[in-house]
């Protein structure tokens, strides 16, 4: 007779149980290898690093420097001394070259023009006679043309055979004022007769002399023309 086990120290029981546990052990150990690092040992003595001398062979040769003079530098050379001849000598190779040469005949079929010599005349000299009609400053009677007509107003003698024949208008006289004043060349542009104007022109000859114009700061002699006036108080 086989003896009879006890079911509870029975491991055929629990073989899967230690089968899993030891796939899984196994596993790790697997895991663990691949990735576990390992670091070399690094010693604490010094690196010598050789120095490589290359060969006498293997030596570069360097070229010999060849060394080149300066150019050599321009010789100055001194002015030569050329004797000047004197001024007789050259006035006598002047006359000999003027005579040696000769002036080649024109033969050429164009007409040669000659323009003649353009002659500068001198400004005309004022005539210190001329008689002006326009001036920069005109003659005036002294006190003005107010005091002229006084004067006149003043002088004038009416005509008898004016005042019979009722003749009134203006004279229009025309004179020329001197350089000194005076009046001359008087001379009636307009009349009315009946004695009015020879009247006109005894009043204004024997007036006193007129200030006189003025062209470019002197005194001209200007021609004037003015009216006198009759009329017949009643």
């Amino acid at each position: 007779m086989e003896p009879k086990k006890n079911p509870e120290i029975d491991t055929s029981r629990q073989m899967p149980v230690f089968w899993t546990a030891g796939l899984v052990v196994a596993l790790l150990m697997v895991t663990v290898a691949f990735e576990w690092k390992t670091y070399d040992e690094i010693d604490d003595e010094p690196i010598e690093v050789a120095m490589m001398i290359p060969d006498e062979e293997a030596q570069i040769e360097i070229p010999p420097t060849v060394f080149t003079p300066p150019p050599p530098q321009p010789v100055v050379q001194e002015p030569e001394l050329i004797e000047v001849p004197d001024e007789e000598e050259i006035e006598k190779e002047v006359k000999l070259q003027d005579q040696e040469q000769e002036t080649p005949p024109i033969t050429s079929s164009e007409p040669v023009k000659v323009t003649a010599p353009v002659k500068v005349t001198a400004p005309p000299k004022e005539d210190p006679q001329q008689i002006f009609s326009l001036v920069e400053k005109q003659a005036s009677f002294p006190g003005g043309m107010k005091a002229f007509y006084k004067y006149l107003e003043k002088n004038i003698k009416y005509p008898n055979q004016a005042k019979r024949q009722n003749i009134q208008g203006q004279v229009f006289l025309q004179f020329v004022v001197n350089k000194d004043g005076s009046i001359e060349q008087i001379k009636v542009v307009r009349g009315i007769g009946g004695g009015c104007d020879e009247e006109a022109v005894r009043v204004l000859k024997n007036s006193p002399k007129w200030q006189p114009a003025e062209q470019r700061h002197k005194p001209v002699r200007v021609r004037m023309t003015v009216p006198i006036k009759f009329t017949l108080r009643r």
